[in-house]
């Protein structure tokens, strides 16, 4: 996964977008899952994020069995560090 993030959106909360590709994973529902279990993380973490604009691109494709693994890699590269 790769997180582009801009400096500051000037509106006081975070953002998100998605880029997950048919190269990544060729079935929509497989897209689909990723996309979704991607902005449940942000839904439930906004409260930490600093305001900014993030993107996040899945490079390669994860299952329900990944999951957890996905879930860290995000806090890894979208919390601020303390």
């Amino acid at each position: 996964m790769q997180v582009f993030f801009s400096d500051d959106n000037g509106l006081g909360y975070p953002r998100l977008g998605l880029v997950v590709s048919k190269k990544t994973a060729k079935r929509a529902n497989k897209r689909n899952y990723m996309k979704r279990i991607i902005r449940e993380w942000f839904r439930c973490h906004k409260h930490l994020l600093p305001p900014r604009d993030f993107v996040v691109r899945v490079r390669t494709a994860f299952d329900c069995t990944q999951t957890p693994q996905a879930n860290r890699q995000l806090a890894e590269l979208m919390l601020p560090k303390p």
